[in-house]
């Protein structure tokens, strides 16, 4: 029974983005100039279900398995870098209601809308006081700033006794926050991932949990995984799935382009058919090594010990990998189109930004190869 239900999840997940992408076509180019998600598409998105991917099953979520959200993120970002890097993170941080109490997010999620934005960058503090935390804090990179229903800041734990405290997640509601409009960026502008700040906010501790030490609420293995590694898959999803959409966009232009008007079709040409073969040999590799990184950190969740701590290392290794692919990939694909690549109106272009603006995360940063290389090597953790 739980099987079918998320197969038909899943389906209607998938079903739901190619319906919206007409319209997203037809919007596409407010993306850039408002650096953020027309109201429109957001509410399609959020009527979809599309930001509550990881919600958990007792809030009425479909609490999706962590390859099954992978499936979705690559079909948002194949329509567009903005909407699977969105769907990504609303979809991913809807797993907080995971680790608060049900009676304080069930009333989040009751909301078609909700959307929880975050920051794990520790930009804030937070002081004990009778019930909880007073925070202040301005973090950056808030995703969806500006539809926000909900924000999370990472802080950490300004005590009395100057003992260093465990970092806190801290949750914010949306009119106790200054969105400051920062995102003026290459790529992915539509996200509006804009920085968030609160002064002197009253955080009732069942609106705030650990970052590293977690003690779930809900009994899912999504909620046990190590909370560092379902962020970074939360996003290193995202990149291939742009790779995948410049790939059909290629597919598509050569199909129908020529390089002069009495000249053979571009896909005649063999140095295009090895560059389709090419991306779609990096693409399958990239995305063979992330499937087969987080089924191995599913199984050794439940076991803890070495095993995880590789698993870890080897996830943080293939998102690295998947991100390079993709930027490999839509780089070759634009640069075997040539000047149209260049062009604004040509979707290639628009590719070519956001996989180089993904790719820049944290989370799928080259030092992931350091820390692999040093633990393949023997060699004690860095610091």
């Amino acid at each position: 029974m739980l099987a079918s239900s998320a197969t038909d999840h899943l389906a209607g997940y998938l079903q739901a983005i190619q319906s919206i992408g007409a319209d997203v076509g037809v919007v596409r180019g407010s993306f850039d100039r408002e650096r953020r998600l027309p109201e429109s598409i957001f509410k399609k998105l959020a009527d979809a279900g599309l930001f509550r991917l990881w919600l958990p099953v007792a809030l009425d979520g479909p609490e999706l398995g962590p390859l099954d959200f992978m499936r979705v993120v690559e079909a948002a970002a194949a329509l567009d870098g903005t909407i699977g890097w969105l769907v990504g993170n609303g979809g991913g941080m809807s797993r907080v209601g995971g680790y608060l109490p049900n009676k304080t997010t069930q009333p989040w999620f009751q909301d078609t809308n909700a959307f929880v934005a975050t920051s794990t960058v520790p930009a804030g503090t937070a002081t004990p006081v009778e019930g909880g935390y007073r925070v202040n804090g301005r973090w950056p990179f808030g995703s969806g700033s500006h539809h926000a229903t909900q924000f999370m800041g990472l802080c950490n734990i300004k005590a009395e006794d100057g003992q260093e405290r465990p970092m806190m997640c801290c949750y914010f509601a949306r009119e106790k926050v200054t969105i400051h409009d920062t995102w003026h960026v290459s790529g992915l502008r539509g996200t509006g991932s804009c920085d968030f700040e609160v002064r002197d906010v009253f955080v009732p501790s069942d609106h705030a949990h650990g970052f590293l030490a977690l003690h779930p609420t809900q009994p899912g293995l999504l909620y046990r995984m190590p909370t560092v590694l379902v962020f970074r898959w939360t996003v290193a999803t995202v990149p291939l799935g742009i790779a995948r959409g410049a790939i059909t966009t290629f597919k598509e232009l050569v199909s129908r382009k020529k390089a002069a008007p009495m000249a053979a079709l571009l896909r005649d040409r063999e140095t295009v058919q090895a560059t389709v073969g090419r991306a779609e040999a990096l693409h399958r590799a990239g995305r063979a090594f992330l499937v087969e990184a987080m089924t191995e950190l599913m199984a050794a969740t439940h076991g803890g010990g070495n095993r995880l701590d590789d698993a870890q290392a080897v996830l943080q290794l293939a998102c690295a990998h998947a991100a390079e692919s993709a930027v490999h990939i839509v780089d070759m694909l634009a640069a075997d189109t040539g000047a149209l690549a260049i062009s604004e109106s040509c979707s290639l272009e628009r590719a070519v930004r956001d996989a180089h603006a993904a790719a820049k995360h944290v989370a799928m940063s080259p030092n992931s190869y350091i820390i692999a290389g040093r633990r393949l090597l023997g060699l004690e953790p860095l610091h």
